[in-house]
């Protein structure tokens, strides 16, 4: 089984003041678990439990206009939650201005009709993009830094009996494609941080936040959907996927650091796992030094090295002979390391010479910002 979220966006803007009257009671819930955590801590030494501010915060949900099995004992769990994970005695303080709205709920507590939500008698409607799927559990309305609300519903998925894919792929993260794979298939995207930059450059020097919040939530949402189909392609081919393991903190301290940043490596390595347990594969991460360099036919380090060497996208082995891609013959050695099926003796399969690199096509670059 695995968990899914799907997200909708509440549509009314009426329902916006339900929302943060909501949001700033769990605020104020937040910030009491906080106090009360810290005074326990000094005087005793030992941090307060769950159970503990359970019941502290008993009988507050009248007054809160909450409900008090779903959404504050929630906050209290989360607060606990997140007070072990980062092992913080004093936790940040929760407010209007600088702490996005955030409401749990349970799904014994919310009910869905159609388009429309009900939660502690309030009824919101969003925009039904795609059917629920799965059994709900629990999930939460939550706002972004536009101030738009969205609701999130946590279902448990049903994974798929035997792998969808066939094939054993290797990943090769780049920065001119996003995403080679060794089979030869390319994806690639526009640069966005190129595309808007200077839309965005007139926004800032004008001062107008709201527009370059705008700016940034349209380029984070294409680089979103664009990783979502990609992703999802990938993973209904391959059982096995095994991705390059190139540090994107190292090379944001280079001179490609806006490329790197607008490549979202991450987002890749976050959406690969979980959606190829749900389709019975496998996914993994795999050693990407010396891949660009080395020959996937004979293992020779015969290609191109250094800075220099990155505009050499092409190049033939003098020691086999055999021509490659730069991305997919580090694609090929990344799988091939990962299998323990690269020794000098034995190759992988590699592109015939002249052949020409498969690219499936991919989203359109996004249209500039009126």
């Amino acid at each position: 089984m695995s968990i899914l979220t799907y997200r909708y966006r509440i549509k009314d803007a009426s329902s916006e003041k339900h929302l943060r009257q909501m949001a700033g009671a769990i605020n104020y819930v937040w910030n009491y678990c906080n106090e009360v955590g810290l005074l326990a801590f000094r005087r005793d030494k030992a941090f307060l439990s769950a159970y503990d501010l359970h019941k502290l915060t008993a009988g507050t949900s009248k007054d809160l206009r909450l409900s008090a099995d779903t959404t504050i004992q929630q906050v209290c769990t989360e607060y606990v939650t997140r007070r072990r994970q980062f092992k913080k005695v004093k936790w940040h303080w929760r407010a209007k201005k600088r702490s996005l709205g955030w409401i749990p709920f349970k799904a014994a507590y919310v009910r869905l009709t159609d388009d429309t939500v009900t939660y502690c008698g309030h009824r919101f409607r969003l925009w039904l993009s795609r059917p629920l799927g799965g059994a709900l559990k629990t999930g939460s309305f939550t706002q972004d830094a536009q101030g738009r609300w969205y609701v999130n519903f946590q279902c448990d998925m049903a994974d798929a009996a035997e792998p969808v894919g066939r094939l054993d792929l290797g990943i090769d993260l780049g920065l001119t494609h996003q995403l080679t794979c060794s089979d030869g298939v390319q994806y690639s995207r526009a640069n966005l941080t190129r595309h808007y930059k200077d839309v965005l450059a007139m926004a800032q020097r004008a001062h107008k936040k709201k527009r370059t919040k705008a700016i940034h939530a349209k380029m984070t949402n294409v680089r979103k959907d664009w990783s979502h189909q990609v992703t999802t392609a990938i993973a209904r081919r391959a059982k096995l996927m095994v991705i390059g393991d190139v540090s994107s903190t190292k090379l944001a301290k280079t001179p490609f650091a806006k490329s790197t940043y607008d490549a979202a490596w991450g987002i890749v390595r976050r959406q690969l796992p979980y959606k190829a347990k749900q389709l019975a594969g496998v996914c993994v991460d795999g050693h990407e030094r010396c891949s660009s360099v080395t020959c996937s036919a004979c293992g020779a380090h015969s290609g191109p090295s250094g800075l220099r060497g990155l505009g050499v996208r092409t190049w033939v082995c003098p020691c086999c002979g055999v021509m490659h891609e730069r991305d997919v013959n580090a694609a090929r050695n990344i799988l091939a390391f990962r299998s323990g099926r690269a020794t000098p003796s034995k190759g992988i399969p590699v592109l015939e010479a002249g052949e020409d690199v498969k690219t499936l096509p991919v989203p359109a670059a996004p249209r500039a910002v009126p």
